[in-house]
């Protein structure tokens, strides 16, 4: 199933009672390209007082992973807001990542609630995004006269050739649409090439 994910990174940034809070957003793969995403956040602005987080994986109606962090502020009062804000939009494959500078007025549990769910949104309003499409890495193996006949079958299921390997025969690494694998499938059978899924890189 598709779903829209970010195209690329955005940035915004509010200020409330002195106090910046500087709001990214951007596409991550798994937990761990989060966290070391992060760590880069944090090291561009060490001088911060935070650094609070939440990310979503997987299709955004039914998320297979998510996460937050506070980082220091009051707990709920950071990471569940943003988290709040990512469950609402809609998008996948997606973090948020608040740095805060602390502007010497504290502003009470309820309002660093309302700042970084401020703040998250301020982002994810400009985040553009793109649709995921869910693609099956396959192995198809032919005799050489058939090369060009299944990079054009490729070409018409929007599917993208990632390897070519010539031995006795062609074998072709590729990735191919999910709504596209059982016509494709149904090609090469009938052409008596042999092919296999890898797996599903949903």
């Amino acid at each position: 199933m598709s779903y829209p994910i970010p195209e690329q990174q955005a940035v915004a940034e509010i200020e409330i009672k002195k106090s910046r809070f500087i709001a990214y957003a951007r596409h991550i793969v798994s937990r761990e390209t989060g966290m070391a995403w992060l760590e880069e956040i944090k090291a561009e602005y060490p001088d911060a007082r935070h650094h609070c987080w939440a990310y979503q994986l997987g299709n955004p109606h039914c998320a297979t992973n998510a996460g937050m962090g506070d980082d220091g502020e009051p707990s709920g009062t950071a990471g569940k807001p943003i988290l709040n804000v990512l469950q609402h939009k809609g998008i996948g494959d997606v973090m948020i990542i608040v740095v805060r500078y602390f502007g010497g007025i504290k502003l009470g549990a309820g309002g660093l609630t309302r700042a970084y769910g401020q703040a998250a949104q301020a982002v994810m309003e400009i985040l553009p995004t793109m649709e995921r499409i869910p693609m099956t890495e396959m192995q198809v193996t032919c005799d050489f006269a058939l090369e060009q006949n299944v990079r054009h079958w490729l070409n018409q299921s929007n599917g993208e050739l990632k390897q070519v390997d010539y031995r006795q025969q062609v074998t072709l690494t590729l990735e191919i649409p999910d709504s596209e694998v059982e016509t494709f499938c149904t090609t090469l059978r009938a052409n008596r090439c042999d092919y296999g899924l890898l797996e599903d890189i949903t």
